[in-house]
């Protein structure tokens, strides 16, 4: 199949919806403030490769994600590499894991990491980082991106701003300026667009070449003209990936043929960087 890749994709049963959305305040009010309740449908995994198929998409990672709040001061996402791992035995060729980190699991979090990559196949690292209230370049988080750097698997993370309440500030982009610089192999993915940091976020792609620019979490009509020009460019389009955190695939792909890319351009954004960047 050569189909599309979707690098972010929440976790889709019912069971792992009600875990991180529909039984979590914090989550299920953002979801009604965004207007995205009917986003909210779980589905078994025979149910989503068929959704899957139906819009085209080849590949889906899914993270088990760890998500902090900052006002309960506990994991509000804490979906375990079990879960996920379960998902990718029963569609391998259709979906991969993403080990979500929790910087305060500490060496322990490190330990799963590699097993979760070398034993269960998980092709990255997926970090939320604004709950934990630490900057992207917090040493608590440099002994994850050390292991990635060893494994040689990207890390996920989302930059920009938080839609919970949770402080922004932390995402800011610039803050990987300090990750790149000491870890230039480390590859980073920038999810999120950065918005409204995005020209910052596409000034760190330019300076650093080991960082992603990612396209997920919004509808691309909505893109502001400075990401379209930039995932359009001569050098912006071999650092785009494509995703959509749980939007509807096919009218985010598209929205996509509606950007005006030339079509090696779009290509790339929508299968080939992310194909070559998780190694799959």
């Amino acid at each position: 199949m050569n189909g599309v890749i979707d690098y972010w994709c929440n976790i889709f049963t019912p069971e792992g919806i009600r875990a991180c959305f529909t039984e979590q305040p914090e989550l299920a009010e953002v979801f009604r403030l965004w207007k995205l309740e009917d986003h909210l449908e779980g589905h078994s995994p025979k149910e989503f490769v068929g959704l899957m198929d139906r819009a085209g998409v080849e590949m889906a990672l899914v993270p088990a994600a760890k998500m902090h709040s900052f006002q309960a001061r506990k994991l509000i996402w804490d979906v375990p590499v079990s879960a996920v791992a379960e998902l990718v035995e029963q569609a391998p060729d259709r979906i991969r894991g993403l080990y979500g980190i929790d910087p305060w699991s500490r060496m322990r979090g490190v330990r799963e990491l590699e097993d979760a990559v070398r034993r269960q196949g998980f092709v990255g690292a997926h970090l939320h980082p604004y709950g934990f209230g630490l900057g992207l370049n917090d040493a608590a988080y440099y002994p994850f991106y050390a292991k990635c750097v060893e494994l040689d698997v990207p890390l996920v993370v989302q930059v920009g701003h938080s839609a919970e309440a949770m402080p922004s500030a932390v995402g800011r982009p610039l803050l990987l300026d300090d990750v790149a610089l000491y870890f230039p192999e480390l590859r980073i993915v920038a999810a999120h667009t950065g918005w409204p940091w995005v020209e910052e976020l596409i000034s760190v792609c330019y300076k650093w070449d080991n960082v992603w620019f990612g396209v997920d979490a919004w509808m691309p009509k909505y893109l502001k003209p400075e990401i379209i020009n930039f995932i359009g460019s001569r050098m912006g389009q071999d650092r785009a990936v494509w995703g959509t955190n749980g939007l509807p695939w096919k009218e985010s792909l598209d929205q996509v043929d509606g950007l005006g890319l030339k079509p090696e351009a779009r290509q790339k954004l929508i299968r080939d960087n992310a194909r070559e960047l998780f190694k799959l």
